[in-house]
């Protein structure tokens, strides 16, 4: 077994239960080891920029060049 000291020690034995009550809300607020639910990654057919309108050439031929792949 490690030599490490306890993290928790109790000291009065004695305790009431308000006492104990307030000592598991304090650990209960401190929260666990676990990470953060991470959020999920937008597709990319759902993604606002999708929602925007190209800039269409303009300017001499802009017309033609309008049609044609970017």
């Amino acid at each position: 077994m490690s030599a490490t000291p306890p993290t928790l020690r109790i000291v009065d034995a004695n305790a009431t239960p308000e006492q104990i009550a307030a000592i598991v809300a304090v650990f209960s607020a401190m929260g666990g080891g676990e990470a953060a639910p991470t959020k999920k990654p937008t597709p990319a057919w759902s993604s606002n920029h999708a929602r925007l309108r190209p800039q269409h050439p303009h300017g001499p031929g802009g017309w033609r060049a309008s049609g044609l792949p970017r």
